[in-house]
């Protein structure tokens, strides 16, 4: 592969659910996950708990290969799942299921987190979409990582799936970033002056006991551990699968962008990190009706110019890999919302015609199973 390829990669995570009650598999045959094994190898895999399987893409170098094999392997997950009479969710939390329900996966890994951090690993009933993206050889990781994070929020707005929470309405449009918060070493990442520095900071953890390597840091973008990539780790997961191709389309691009062009994203103060997070929160809150700030003049500029600055921004790289239709689909996502938004449509529409919350729930539970797999 050439130096420039950029390639790239994307994990999904997803819930398996009880078609009857709709709420997540409290129990799942370990029979599924070996035929998934049998069907897919180790691109499907176990998460942290038993009613969550995980999708872990090939190296992808175009869109439209990403294109065929995700579906691929979301309509093959999800046919092998009924097989079992469960259904496949892709969304970052469910709307009916109650954590205190749910049992850990029996793997070492796993039960270690639950012992660790109790609750919270026992609370952890969400979903994400990670995108990883491989620089060139010799780009620093972390010093890019530092100069792209403030386009963070924008995905998180354009990616949220999880309005609901413990059979409520949270009032959030990404509750699972709000969930997440609690956890040590997630959210914004401080910047590292290099992948030195990093691995320091990681090595140092490591040594002390407070973690088994570097998997262990759970940022919203981070170095990948064992993969040459950039991670991108905040994004809920997509219900459409054609919104998670968008997302890893640009941000494809945007990691070239800043590769060819070393000017961007370098200008930053004591307040760039506060100001992340600032607009992190009102992507969780708000999503695409996110005013974001803007560090620069002190300005507020709507999630939509946000992205017109970004699409702007990958014109060229666009060009170069293809994919303008995938960043055209961002469009789409701003003109019938997120899943967020369709969940919420759905919910309160059957409970203006006079439906229970419970049984709103169970409808927007099934938009989710029918959704996931298109």
């Amino acid at each position: 592969m050439s130096d420039d390829a950029y390639t790239f990669g994307l994990e999904e995570e997803f819930f398996l659910v009880n078609p009857a009650t709709r709420n997540a598999a409290t129990r799942v045959p370990k029979l599924l996950l070996k035929l998934c094994q049998q069907r897919f190898g180790s691109y499907v895999e176990h998460e942290l708990m038993q009613s969550q399987v995980e999708i872990s893409s090939p190296v992808f170098e175009r869109d439209e290969e990403a294109r065929a094999e995700m579906r691929r392997l979301r309509r093959g997950v999800a046919e092998i799942a009924a097989a079992s009479n469960l259904r496949l969710v892709a969304a970052g939390t469910h709307p009916l299921s109650a954590w205190h329900q749910q049992a850990h996966t029996e793997k070492t890994r796993y039960a270690r987190i639950v012992d660790d951090f109790q609750i919270l690993g026992r609370r952890n009933l969400l979903c994400g979409l990670h995108v990883h993206v491989a620089p060139p050889p010799g780009v620093d990781r972390v010093a890019l990582m530092n100069r792209l994070m403030p386009w963070l929020p924008l995905f998180l707005a354009l990616s949220t799936s999880s309005p609901f929470w413990n059979r409520r309405r949270t009032g959030l449009l990404s509750y699972r970033q709000s969930a997440y918060d609690e956890w040590p070493r997630a959210g914004i990442p401080d910047f590292f002056a290099d992948e030195a520095e990093y691995g320091a900071f990681r090595d140092l953890l490591v040594r002390a006991g407070a973690m088994a390597d570097g998997s262990y840091l759970w940022w919203a973008i981070r170095p990948a551990q064992g993969y040459p990539t950039l991670e991108l780790r905040i994004a809920d997961c997509c219900t459409h699968l054609d919104d998670a191709l968008a997302l890893a389309a640009l941000f494809r691009c945007l990691v070239r962008a800043h590769v060819r062009n070393p000017e961007l994203g370098t200008v930053r103060s004591a307040l760039t990190r506060r100001l992340i997070d600032e607009n992190r929160w009102r992507a969780k809150r708000f999503g695409l009706e996110a005013q974001f700030i803007d560090e620069r003049d002190g300005s507020t500029r709507t999630c939509a110019q946000w992205l017109d600055a970004a699409l702007a921004l990958v014109a060229e790289d666009a060009r170069r890999f293809e994919c303008e239709a995938a960043l055209r689909h961002l469009g789409t996502i701003f003109a019938r919302g997120t899943s967020a938004h369709e969940q919420l449509a759905i919910y309160r529409a059957r409970r203006e015609d006079g439906a229970s919350g419970t049984e709103a729930l169970r409808a927007v539970v099934d938009w989710l199973i029918g959704a996931s797999v298109l």
